[in-house]
Order: C-alpha cells, then sequence, then structure tokens
C-alpha cells in the first residue's frame, strides 16, 4: 500500500481519491472536475441534438401530411367527407341498437333468467348483487347510474341476492355489494366491497369508472395503470387490483358488508 505523507506539499489542500486512497493536489482536483464537467457538457449537447432531431422528424410529417391535404382534389376531398359521415351514421346507428337492448340506463333485473338474456344480449354487462338493507348498495347505485348514462357502449344492470338464489349460488356471491363484470357471456372479473376502490365509503365515481376499465368493460381513454384517487404518492405506490374470478371468490369472506 502506498504511504500517505504526513504533510500536504505547501499552497495545494488534499483531495483524497476513496476509491485508491490517493491524496490529490488542488491542480489535479481542478484538473478532474474539468474533465467530469466535459463530460457533463457533452451529455447536454448530446441530449439536445437529440431532441432538435426529433422535433424536426414531426415537423417534416406534419408539412408531409399538409402537403398530401393539400394535393387533395375535389373528388378526394368529398370521398374524406363520406368516409367521415359514414362513421358518424354507423356510430349512430349502433348507440340506437345500444339503447334498445336497455343501454344508457341502470335498470333491475327482475329474476334470474332475465339475467341470462342480458347476458346474451350485450357484449358487456356490469351487474350489481344487492340487497335493500346493505347500505353501500345504495352507495353502489348511485354511481353506476352515473356511469350507465356516459357509457352507454354498456349494459348497467342490478339484482336483489334474494330473488337469484342459484345465480348467486354459481356465481359464488358471498359479499354485498358485489359487482359483476360480464364480458361476451362469460363472467371474468368481480369488484368484492369497497376494497378495490380506496377501501372507502365516499370514494368518486371516476375511481369505479378506472375499476370497471381495467377489465375493459368500458371504452376508456384514461390511465388503466394509474387509478385516479392517486394524487398522493403513498396512495400510488400502495394501490394494487387484483381482478378475482370465481375461483378466487372462494377465499373471500362470506360476510356481508353493512
Amino acid at each position: 500500500m502506498t504511504s500517505l505523507p504526513s504533510r500536504p506539499c505547501r499552497g495545494s489542500r488534499p483531495f483524497q481519491a476513496i476509491s485508491t486512497g490517493q491524496v490529490l493536489s488542488e491542480s489535479e482536483l481542478f484538473l478532474l472536475l474539468s474533465i467530469q464537467n466535459s463530460n457533463s457538457s457533452e451529455m447536454e449537447q448530446a441530449l439536445s441534438e437529440k431532441l432538435v432531431q426529433a422535433a424536426r422528424i414531426v415537423e417534416d410529417q406534419v408539412d408531409a401530411e399538409l402537403e398530401r391535404l393539400e394535393k387533395l382534389d375535389d373528388d378526394d376531398l368529398e370521398k374524406l367527407r363520406r368516409d367521415k359521415l359514414d362513421q358518424m351514421k354507423k356510430l349512430s346507428n349502433q348507440k340506437q341498437e345500444w339503447r334498445k337492448k336497455g343501454h344508457g340506463e341502470y335498470t333491475e333485473i327482475s329474476e334470474e333468467k332475465e339475467f341470462f338474456e342480458v347476458c346474451k344480449q350485450s357484449d358487456r354487462v356490469v351487474c350489481h348483487f344487492y340487497r335493500d338493507d346493505t347500505l353501500r348498495c345504495k352507495i353502489v347505485d348511485k354511481h353506476l347510474s352515473i356511469l350507465s348514462n356516459s357509457h352507454i357502449e354498456t349494459r348497467f344492470v342490478k339484482l336483489n341476492v334474494e330473488r337469484a338464489p342459484f345465480l348467486c349460488k354459481r356465481l359464488r356471491i358471498r359479499v354485498l355489494p358485489t359487482i359483476a363484470l360480464i364480458k361476451n357471456g362469460k363472467t371474468g372479473d368481480y369488484i368484492v366491497g369497497f376494497d378495490d376502490l380506496g377501501g372507502v365509503d365516499d370514494f368518486k365515481t371516476d375511481m369505479l369508472e378506472w375499476r370497471i376499465a381495467r377489465s375493459s368493460l368500458i371504452f376508456y381513454s384514461g390511465d388503466l395503470m394509474t387509478p385516479p384517487d392517486s394524487a398522493k404518492p403513498q396512495t400510488k405506490k400502495s394501490f394494487v387490483v387484483q381482478k378475482k374470478t370465481i375461483r378466487s371468490k372462494d377465499e373471500d369472506s362470506s360476510d356481508d358488508d353493512e
């Protein structure tokens, strides 16, 4: 091991390199810092050049699209207009078909047979299994009523568990409220109680909307990886949603949420 001098050279302040135990003079330290600053400057310059290149690519793409539009003749513009109108017409017809099937409102199913008919008619069904004397079921009713209005692509219904003993046994509905998420006739996920909604009674409609969207039951343009209530960093880190299937529901408590 290299022995260290007992006293530094006059006019210099020692700097000990941690990795080697070597003492650097002020001039050597200045040189080292200059090299580091130089590398940092080069990285910043390289990053700046990359950003400029990316901006140029976007600009070129925009210019190319503008040029394409400028070259369109009257026939091309007419075709674009017709295509747009056709698209709007198809969407309008689709909405009419959905409304005929009961979409756009939150309705109650009177019996088990109707449940299967609803799931057969609609590709996406959100069914709330409830009981009149369970307070939290009324909270769910409020939110689903709002969502049914804004998501006409999905059928929103509710079913009293006292009228559906066979169905509750088949789907293993043990905790109320339970929201069954049915897609293409198959129940693939459940929202059991309020655990997936932040574990609070005063959750926002946006939170339930996000949770339903996680199972692709509604059209959703937000961030599926981040719940809407994650403004606080600690909430974002700790919130994890696990999809519940019929098999996994065996481990749920058999007590109702009151």
